[in-house]
């Protein structure tokens, strides 16, 4: 374990945290019971990614190594950024005890479930041995300096890794690269699709963001057959309001052609089209309204793959779709789809 000079989680953060339903492991990571989980336990539908690569939401760990550590305060997040504590995480804890301990903490969560009647009871067996770990809870898990020694560490134990991030640590992501402990599947939110709506939407502390964002989409491009390479797109809708918030959308027709080309920029094998969901803190600021229907989601998705084959990226096709989770996926191919293995 080293100690740094970041900021540690104050006593009432990790009281509001608790109360959101985190559980805080060792120093800076931290484990939530994802929703669908839920739903797959209570037999209430499973999640979208479920249906499109074959993981089992029951056994997804939803985590993170540096739970309230991040560059982005971003618009949409329904995390609690307000309380964002920077980007120096105060303490590096050994990647076994991370792994150890959100497990731990984990079937702790869990417990509670096998009083239910309705729950599944095979599934909630299967649900206290994680064979997913999906690096998006809160914070950016690329600020954790021994992430890829902590991703090797699961591979071992044979757990499939999903990473979300931010796209503001190209280097960390080389790093990864150079360590051959790149994550099962890297996804990239691409969320603004110019240099303006990029600062506004993301408030970013860093002063070259869109500049490092762009070198990590290029980075994705150099990891072609390394790594599942996904763009990821949160979309808004303006509303009709007095607020500034209102009007702000990144979802406009202008917006096309400018995602296109940061979309061929990195070459993804899978694109996101998904729509802002308001839940958790991003109900403060932005509301409901705000919330893209699917059939716009897929009208919005439709309208991109014609750009992306006029600019030239004729592979891509729309591989399925979830009315309930509002989301579409593009991807070049069905092959390889699945997911087999870590």
């Amino acid at each position: 374990m080293n100690k740094s000079k970041g900021k540690d989680i104050s006593d009432s953060l990790k009281k509001d945290l608790s109360k959101k339903h985190y559980a805080l492991a060792g120093s800076t990571s931290a484990v939530q019971i994802c929703n669908w989980t839920k739903n797959s336990l209570n037999k209430k539908g499973v999640c979208w990614k479920e249906k499109f690569y074959g993981i089992q939401s029951h056994r997804c760990c939803q985590m993170s190594p540096c739970v309230m550590w991040c560059e982005n305060k971003c618009l949409h997040c329904w995390r609690p950024i307000e309380d964002n504590l920077g980007t120096d995480i105060p303490v590096i804890d050994d990647p076994k005890k991370i792994i150890e301990e959100i497990i731990k903490q984990r079937i702790k969560l869990l417990n509670g479930f096998g009083g239910n009647e309705r729950i599944n009871k095979k599934r909630l067996k299967e649900s206290l041995e994680p064979n997913l770990f999906t690096f998006s809870l809160s914070g950016e898990p690329t600020l954790y300096p021994r992430l890829g020694e902590l991703i090797k560490e699961l591979r071992k134990r044979k757990i499939v890794t999903f990473i979300v991030t931010n796209g503001q640590n190209s280097q960390a992501i080389k790093k990864l690269e150079k360590e051959k402990a790149l994550p099962t599947q890297l996804t990239v939110s691409l969320n603004a699709p110019n240099e303006k709506l990029f600062t506004i939407w993301h408030r970013s502390s860093k002063p070259a963001a869109w500049k490092e964002f762009n070198k990590t989409l290029e980075l994705l491009k150099e990891l072609k057959n390394k790594t599942r390479k996904v763009i990821r797109l949160t979309l808004v809708k303006s509303i009709q309001g007095k607020n500034l918030l209102d009007k702000i959308s990144n979802m406009g027709e202008e917006t096309i052609s400018e995602y296109a080309h940061l979309i061929k920029k990195a070459d993804p094998d899978f694109i996101h089209v998904k729509a802002f969901m308001s839940l958790g803190y991003s109900r403060e600021r932005m509301g409901y309204e705000k919330m893209p229907e699917h059939y716009e989601i897929k009208r919005f998705a439709e309208k991109l793959l014609q750009e992306l084959k006029s600019q030239g990226s004729k592979e891509y096709k729309i591989l399925g779709d979830e009315k309930r989770s509002r989301v579409v996926l593009i991807g070049k191919s069905r092959r390889g789809l699945k997911i087999k293995k870590a």
